[in-house]
């Protein structure tokens, strides 16, 4: 039997809150570390700007490592490190650091992938015209890349909404922790259509916003 939706719509706005807070700070933190992650495994392949074989295949065997691994897997694998940096398992806050650590070596892949991907000539020019190894990979590399990669952060955006449905799990909030309390163990289909609904809209909304942008920045 259905519960009054009076009582599960202020439950499910505020999980949406809490699903846009868990999904924006994992993109803010696991984002900017994996671009730079990602910068560095492009610039330490052989040949390139950074050339480094040791730093290069470090990087690149930790990616390989952990970027395979299932969240639901993850999240508990890393608990130890979880509990002695966060003080605690459970909650937003392990949620997100679990993530943000996943979204990290994801994003630089990504990164990484779409650096290569970059003409060389223009490279090369910078190069001739005497910039530096650190504004050629700032001022040059990232921009050149930029909606490639405008794209890929979208594809991560998307992936990191999937991982936060997780969170239920492990004691966080948020739409998956919604839909499992009072869909799956109530039997209520009805919770649980609506919040794939609206993790659908949520989405939608951000592949869009990523196409607008990625053709923004293609054309500018």
């Amino acid at each position: 039997m259905n519960r009054d939706w009076s009582e599960l719509s202020p439950i499910l706005w505020e999980s949406v809150r809490e699903t846009l807070y868990i999904v924006g700070v994992t993109v803010g933190v696991g984002g900017a570390l994996g671009l730079v992650l990602g910068v560095l495994l492009y610039a330490t392949r052989r040949g390139n700007l950074l050339q480094n074989v040791v730093v290069f295949t470090v990087l690149n065997v930790a990616v390989n490592v952990v970027r395979p691994i299932p969240f639901i897997i993850f999240i508990t694998a890393v608990g130890p490190v979880t509990l002695a940096v966060v003080g605690t398992t459970i909650g937003n806050d392990a949620v997100i650091f679990a993530m943000a650590i996943m979204a990290t070596f994801v994003t630089a892949r990504i990164v990484e992938q779409n650096l290569v991907a970059t003409d060389p000539g223009v490279i090369e020019a910078a190069r001739a015209m005497g910039a530096s190894r650190l504004r050629i990979l700032v001022t040059v590399l990232v921009p050149e890349a930029l909606a490639p990669l405008i794209l890929g952060y979208t594809f991560l955006l998307i992936g990191i909404v999937d991982m936060s449905a997780l969170a239920g799990y492990v004691g966080g909030g948020g739409l998956g922790n919604f839909a499992i309390v009072y869909g799956y163990q109530r039997f209520n289909w009805e919770v649980t259509l609506v919040t794939v609904l609206v993790i659908i809209g949520m989405v939608q909304l951000a592949q869009l916003l990523g196409n607008w942008l990625a053709r923004k920045a293609l054309h500018r």
